[in-house]
């Protein structure tokens, strides 16, 4: 008669590692879909192939020209609300005097016309921003 080994007791622990990973995953892809998701005016962007914005510490101030060429700035409480050129044009000045480094975006609905992009942009230059950046939609793929 041979003495059986000693066995272990099976362990009933959960390995949570993959668990960990799969919330990591979740949060990073949280993270970068958060500034995506803005609140404001609907307008149908162009489509274009552009490399993304380098990530900023601060989020961009974003100008709107709706289809209707009217204006709109995401800062304040009157965000869904047009703003004339020179209420647009005092808006940035004071914003830029608080915080000099901010972003400052345009984003025209891709029916407007190109003048009033333009003159959006100029405003922003005209309040002191020393680059302004367009925001595009990727173009669709095709079948992919």
């Amino acid at each position: 008669m041979r003495k059986s080994r000693n066995r272990r007791p099976p362990m009933s622990e959960i390995n949570v590692v993959p668990y960990i990973d799969v919330m990591l995953v979740l949060l990073v892809i949280f993270m970068v879909t958060a500034p995506l998701i803005t609140q404001g005016v609907k307008v149908d962007l162009p489509q274009a192939d552009a490399e993304p914005v380098a990530d900023e510490t601060s989020l961009p101030v974003i100008i709107t020209v709706d289809q209707f060429g009217d204006l709109y700035l995401d800062v304040g409480e009157d965000k869904g609300e047009p703003v004339d050129p020179e209420t647009l044009l005092v808006k940035l000045q004071a914003l830029l005097k608080y915080n000099p480094q901010v972003p400052v975006m345009v984003k025209g609905d891709a029916s407007v016309d190109y003048g009033r992009v333009i003159r959006a942009m100029v405003l922003a230059q005209a309040a002191g921003v020393p680059s302004v950046g367009l925001i595009t939609v990727p173009p669709e793929r095709g079948g992919r």
